[in-house]
């Protein structure tokens, strides 16, 4: 019974401190957005400075134009959580 008692413990903890799988947290923008700045960071955009340059100048990852899937213009302000095409950078 001890035994029982110390596995059900161990799956309620293991279940409090792991993600759930099904559950993405949203990054600030979509995972497919590009462009000449992205390249040269090495963390994770949390603005829209971090992608855009003095051409402003980005691309869907997907498309490799201008546009995404769903036809709308790919940029930081447009690339985001809601958006139809949208996917979390951090999703593994």
């Amino acid at each position: 019974m001890a035994d029982e008692m110390n596995y059900n413990n161990e799956q309620i903890v293991e279940s409090l401190t792991q993600p759930d799988a099904s559950t993405v947290v949203e990054s600030p923008f979509c995972a497919s957005l590009r462009s000449k700045k992205f390249f040269m960071m090495d963390e994770l955009a949390t603005d829209a400075s971090h992608y855009l340059d003095s051409s402003n100048h980005c691309w869907c990852r997907e498309t490799q134009l201008v546009v995404g899937p769903d036809g709308s213009r790919a940029m930081p302000t447009r690339c985001v959580p809601g958006r139809s095409c949208y996917s979390s950078a951090l999703e593994s």
